[in-house]
């Protein structure tokens, strides 16, 4: 793409987001107050019928409902609202600066992390942590070393822990590794996140079971398989939008310079879509449109799925792949991924 087509594609991408933006409104605050009243009605929903949790169907009723309300709580609602989608309504209980989500990861240093880091060097080796989360070796240009032989390992761990997987993301542990810095450097981080994570479980495994009485077993089980449904959740979706077949990773060096139309340009390289139906869309936090998501971040969610058609006839007229695909077939191409870098090039 020459500077002049990635200024006219740039400019014709900045189009669609002004005009969404101007057309920001009641039907979007609707939205999202529908979608956190549904949030917690599952959640008060699910953990009554956890108190009667001695009743098999009453269980697994309460574990789906509450795993529901955990999924939307992270990818709807608190994922999106944390990047300032809805910080034009004014209402300070959806201002993205103050809000804090039911996660193991301090809102603070995710919107530093994520918002920030990730949004801004999308893919970018060395700069996106989000590239393997300091864990894996997703790329072939991260050098090989004999501890990626557990990749495949420390991917399917990554997945069941995922909450903590995140809230260890800014303990930039890659680097605590490689001795460039200590333990201690970190001391503020790892106290934000001890403080998240002591509250977390003294909230979904101590003082819920201890409400439960008798049934306090069957509301621990409960949570914890809530929490695992909820992260085996979200790690899929986030994966698949971000490392599937087809997706690209870039060098610091490439993006000197960058212009706005060749952000844009990186950000749809880096990502992939996942094709879905409406409720699909919705408990994904609509990062099923990890594209339009990655193009514009501060845009709410649930606008992506009208304006995705419109950016893909624009990557077709400029030659720019446009990746997209269901669930189960781009998971398996992240399968493979991770298990081809887990070994030594050749």
């Amino acid at each position: 793409m020459t500077p002049e087509q990635a200024d006219a594609f740039g400019a014709e991408l900045d189009a669609i987001r002004e005009r969404v933006i101007a057309d920001l409104g009641e039907r979007d605050a609707t939205y999202i107050r529908k979608i956190i009243k549904a949030q917690r009605t599952l959640e008060v929903g699910g953990r009554a019928l956890l108190w009667a949790g001695v009743l098999p169907p009453a269980w697994l009723a309460g574990t789906a409902m509450l795993a529901a309300s955990k999924i939307l709580d992270n990818m709807e609602i608190g994922h999106n609202v944390m990047h300032g989608q809805y910080d034009w309504m004014g209402d300070p209980a959806l201002q993205g600066r103050n809000f804090e989500w039911d996660s193991a990861c301090p809102s603070d240093q995710w919107r530093h992390s994520h918002n920030y880091m990730h949004h801004t060097y999308t893919n970018v080796l060395d700069m996106d942590r989000d590239i393997g989360y300091g864990i894996l070796r997703m790329s072939e240009d991260q050098r090989w070393v004999p501890y990626y032989r557990g990749n495949a390992l420390y991917a399917f761990l990554l997945m069941v822990l995922f909450q903590y997987g995140v809230a260890l993301h800014e303990l930039e542990t890659e680097r605590i590794r490689s001795g460039e810095i200590s333990v201690a450097d970190k001391k503020d981080t790892l106290k934000g996140i001890w403080g998240k994570v002591k509250k977390q479980t003294l909230k979904d495994y101590v003082a819920f079971p201890l409400l439960s009485g008798p049934f306090a077993p069957f509301t621990f089980a409960g949570n914890m398989t809530a929490n695992l449904i909820r992260n085996v959740w979200s790690y899929s979706i986030i994966f698949c939008g971000h490392f599937p077949e087809g997706t690209q990773e870039f060098t610091p060096e490439e993006i000197e310079n960058e212009s706005r139309g060749m952000w844009y340009f990186r950000q749809i390289l880096g990502s992939a879509n996942l094709t879905g139906g409406k409720w699909f869309h919705i408990m994904s936090g609509n990062l099923s449109f990890q594209i339009e998501h990655h193009l514009f971040p501060d845009i709410p969610a649930h606008r992506h799925s009208e304006i995705s058609q419109e950016v893909q006839e624009i990557c077709e007229r400029y030659g720019v792949p446009y990746n997209k695909g269901p669930l189960p077939q781009q998971f398996m191409t992240v399968i493979k991924k991770i298990w081809k870098l887990g070994f030594k090039p050749s």
